[in-house]
């Protein structure tokens, strides 16, 4: 997922992504700690993804401030 899908988004439909992707992390780790997950690489991929939600939200709420 790109930042600039991302900066596209609005607020509400970025916090209902960043839950999405908190469950979709916690799946994931289930099934690494079970190991049926395939490929530890999907765990970054996906922290990464949070980071980026989390990065454009606090922007939105830094130029909110200004």
């Amino acid at each position: 997922m790109k930042a600039k899908e991302l900066r596209e988004r609005t607020v509400e439909e970025l916090r209902e992504l960043e839950t999405e992707l908190r469950e979709k992390l916690f799946r994931l780790k289930m099934q690494h700690y079970t190991g049926q997950l395939e490929s530890v690489a999907e765990l970054k991929a996906m922290k990464r993804d949070i980071a980026r939600v989390l990065t454009v939200l606090r922007e939105r709420n830094l130029a909110t401030a200004k």
